[in-house]
């Protein structure tokens, strides 16, 4: 069965700021890595108007940056599903559009053949958590503290057990670190 892996980036004080965060050359490599064993990458409406209105672009006009610009296929070629209430269409390759998360369609996809399954986005996570879906959580621990924002876990009710599986530090003082959900 694939695994579905969270993976975000988060501020020191546990907010999820884009503007705040840091995307070098290697924290892009690492990012396309990841996103080359993806077999899918879920992703609210949000996340995925940000990812859409920046990343397809790219790739038509690339920046000559080679991490960048490398990610940007990856992202571009991999499989994308968005979850979205209001959105009437997904214009982006390789992307299907969803109205709502229902749990049994997350675990027929974990039951497919193939690579594991990363999820994106604050309020996806936080709903998968809730369902007991994520397998695993990557999280990029910023060198910023945003003093407010967005936060990852918001309206997680019951308690979520973890086990660290590694750290990663970064030189420009991201930390990602892995923890893997303790069965119950």
């Amino acid at each position: 069965m694939r695994k579905i892996i969270a993976a975000m980036n988060v501020t020191l004080d546990g907010f999820c700021d884009h503007t705040a965060m840091i995307a070098d050359d290697e924290i892009h490599e690492h990012y396309a890595r990841l996103l080359r064993d993806a077999g899918a990458l879920l992703y609210g409406r949000i996340t995925y108007q940000l990812m859409e209105s920046y990343w397809p672009s790219v790739v038509k006009n690339p920046t000559g940056n080679k991490p960048t610009d490398e990610f940007a296929v990856t992202i571009d070629n991999a499989r994308k599903i968005v979850y979205s209430r209001t959105m009437e269409r997904v214009d982006w390759k390789n992307t299907e559009l969803r109205r709502e998360v229902i749990q049994e369609e997350i675990l027929d996809l974990k039951r497919q053949a193939g690579k594991d399954i990363f999820v994106g986005s604050p309020g996806l996570i936080a709903t998968l958590t809730q369902l007991d879906l994520v397998d695993e959580y990557q999280l990029g621990i910023q060198p910023t503290i945003a003093g407010s924002g967005l936060t990852l876990f918001k309206n997680i009710s019951d308690r979520v057990d973890l086990r660290l599986m590694g750290t990663k530090p970064f030189a420009c003082g991201v930390i990602i670190v892995t923890y893997e959900r303790t069965k119950k």
